[in-house]
């Protein structure tokens, strides 16, 4: 065999494996995925995520975005933040750079949950790499929400991360240094 066509069979298969790879990852997921950005003072901010659908189940239920538990904010992979900037939640600075969100929703509050591993699995969480814990201001939707729909957004100086679910609104606002 010459080596261009030995270069060939072997690019082949490496495209053919990849390609494989792409598929079980794929196949792996339950929900679509959206990406969100927004550029604010000049830095853009990025939010990653799998967008579940309720079918007939409810915030709060035991097996469904349980009460008093960390959630993974999405389904499938890890929801993904990425700022160019370094974000102000009140007195909270986030460091520009990469993080995972999470959020602990209760039915009196929800905190948003600032995690510094990536790249992981959703419910892969370690407490441990926690940056910052922030309380979201909770709210009712104006119509149900189906799909689970994270926005970043310009608003004032700043701007607003929301969050929106079944019949759920919690926001946080921020800065951007």
């Amino acid at each position: 065999m010459s080596i261009n066509r030995h270069r060939a069979v072997i690019t082949v298969t490496l495209i053919l494996s990849l390609l494989a790879l792409v598929s079980v990852t794929q196949a792996q997921r339950k929900s679509p995925h959206e990406t969100t950005s927004a550029t604010i003072n000049g830095k853009k901010i990025t939010i990653t995520y799998g967008r579940p659908y309720l079918k007939g189940r409810k915030l709060g239920a035991p097996d469904f975005v349980p009460y008093g538990k960390v959630w993974r904010t999405g389904a499938d992979e890890a929801t993904t933040l990425v700022t160019e900037g370094d974000l102000m939640f009140g007195n909270v600075t986030v460091p520009k750079g990469t993080y995972t969100i999470y959020t602990l929703p209760s039915a009196t509050g929800w905190k948003l949950i600032i995690n510094k591993q990536t790249g992981q699995w959703g419910t892969v969480y370690d407490e441990k790499q926690d940056l910052a814990r922030i309380d979201l201001k909770v709210g009712k939707t104006a119509a149900p929400v189906e799909q689970l729909t994270i926005s970043v957004a310009p608003a004032g100086k700043g701007g607003v991360l929301k969050l929106e679910f079944e019949n759920t609104s919690a926001t946080a606002s921020f800065t951007v240094k």
